[in-house]
């Protein structure tokens, strides 16, 4: 291609915008942030497969129950909270959530006895339910600074989310459950006489929590400041005033536990014990220490506070880990799978050609489409086993697109003219238009559901369906028809 020829190509409007998003993609993987010191990877998150990891899978101790009855919703789940002692909520008219495990043969009766039939049991809780406790794990994962994490609900045919997976890519199997296994019941208690305490609120009496910091400011002194709702206040103000801790602080500690193990203990200041003589307060401060070793106690504090109390118990029904070595082989092997696929199509399209000039430019569209996918990938999904079959399944469609648009414009071996030239490239992205967005249809649900791995199979491949409709194929039309121009 002469020099005039390929200037005139490289300021065409389609050119322009592949080579654009091809430098902002390489800027995302390296550049926002820096990532230079993690090699080819730079910001892409690797999943479990790749980087070695662990894998928990929590069962939720809970029921969805649809129940028919002659009597108000409404007290039928004040019955059962009674009657069960367990927290019970509506979610539908005729529709509970009882975050107890109970058998279906346990509460048969129990709802016999308040005028209400079961009609249908599933182990369980309900959508939103479901998503609150995902959002609680998200939360804690990513105050851990645990990055490479992902958690997924997995939903029971009767909509039910019975299960909830939680991967943690370079992570072992014990700090996986020292982060994901402890979540549980956030209790806060008072110290009433000796070793004995007594309960005062849960964790979803805490409204909102601070970020750690330092009381006062500039010393190095470190803490986390939280707020309890109204009733939260008025129920610590009556065990403050009960247990005499407003009267002797230093003999009446205020405890917090997850899940029955002290994560803080410290007694009232006398300040706070003061206060509480006289006011309800919603706005307290729970000091850590000075220096690092309080830092540190109160980043861990916060996320107790803001991550601490499940709104149902869970257990671990399933775990498992990759080694780091099986994780680096698996990383070797995806690569080695990706530079031969892309030699075989290089090697096939050669055959069918047997014009460099053509498989040139198609390798390297190819190439770009890739760099581009994965700039934009990283800020939706993984790169995992399923992400890397996505990437293949990628640059198989591609090349197969590539060759219709190239056969479509060729006729018998010849170039036609500028006007029938374009007719056929519009002919040909016509065609590829349709199977993209049959494509599309197809991998969306998989994209949309929380399939574990699979999720990140149907985004990787659709997103890559979508720039190379937008981006690639028009730009490979300008270059191709001012490569067979020659």
């Amino acid at each position: 291609m002469k020099r005039d020829e390929m200037k005139k190509v490289m300021q065409d409007w389609r050119v322009i915008v592949m080579v654009v998003a091809i430098v902002l993609a390489l800027a995302s993987i390296y550049l926002i942030p820096p990532a230079f010191d993690k090699g080819v990877q730079g910001n892409i998150q690797l999943g479990l497969d790749l980087e070695g990891g662990s894998w928990i899978q929590l069962e939720y101790q809970a029921q969805l129950v649809t129940f028919e009855t002659r009597e108000n919703p409404e007290t039928l789940v004040q019955g059962l909270t009674r009657e069960l002692d367990a927290e019970v909520h509506l979610v539908e008219p005729d529709l509970v959530e009882i975050r107890k495990p109970f058998t279906r043969e346990e509460l048969e009766p129990v709802f016999a006895s308040l005028g209400a039939t079961i009609t249908r049991y599933e182990v369980g809780v309900s959508e939103e339910t479901a998503d609150t406790v995902k959002r609680i794990l998200e939360e804690k994962i990513n105050r851990l600074g645990t990055r490479d994490a992902k958690v997924n609900t997995l939903t029971t045919f009767g909509g039910a989310s019975r299960y909830i997976r939680v991967e943690l890519a370079g992570v072992d199997m014990v700090t996986a459950q020292e982060i994901v296994g402890q979540q549980g019941r956030f209790d806060i208690r008072i110290q009433t006489v000796g070793d004995e305490t007594e309960h005062v609120l849960y964790g979803d009496s805490i409204t909102s929590v601070g970020l750690p910091t330092q009381q006062p400011p500039g010393s190095n002194q470190w803490g986390v400041s939280f707020t309890i709702s109204p009733e939260g206040a008025r129920a610590f103000r009556e065990s403050a005033i009960r247990t005499g801790a407003t009267d002797n602080p230093a003999a009446h500690e205020i405890m917090m536990l997850l899940d029955g193990e002290i994560v803080y203990s410290a007694p009232l200041s006398p300040d706070l014990a003061a206060r509480l003589k006289v006011e309800e307060v919603r706005n307290l401060y729970a000091s850590t220490g000075a220096g690092e070793f309080g830092q540190n106690r109160a980043s861990v504090l916060e996320i107790h506070l803001r991550a601490g109390a499940l709104p149902v118990d869970v257990q671990i029904a399933g775990s498992g880990s990759v080694s780091a070595a099986l994780g680096e082989h698996f990383k070797m092997m995806s690569i080695i799978a990706g530079l031969v696929a892309l030699l075989t199509v290089g090697l096939v399209v050669y055959y069918r050609y047997r014009e460099p000039s053509i498989v040139i430019p198609m390798l390297a569209i190819n190439t770009a489409e890739i760099i581009i996918l994965l700039g934009i990938a990283r800020y939706f999904t993984q790169l995992d086993l399923a992400a890397i079959a996505g990437l293949i399944a990628v640059l198989g469609t591609s090349i197969d697109q590539l060759v219709v648009i190239t056969d479509e414009v060729l006729h018998e071996g010849k170039v036609p003219s500028p006007n029938v030239y374009l007719k056929r490239l519009s002919r040909a992205l016509g065609i590829i238009i349709v199977a993209a967005i049959t494509m599309i249809i197809a991998m969306l649900p998989l994209a949309l559901m929380d399939l574990s791995s699979l999720r990140g199979f149907a985004i990787i491949t659709i997103l890559g369906v979508l720039i190379g409709v937008v981006i690639t194929r028009p730009a490979y039309g300008k270059i191709i028809m001012a490569i067979l121009s020659r």
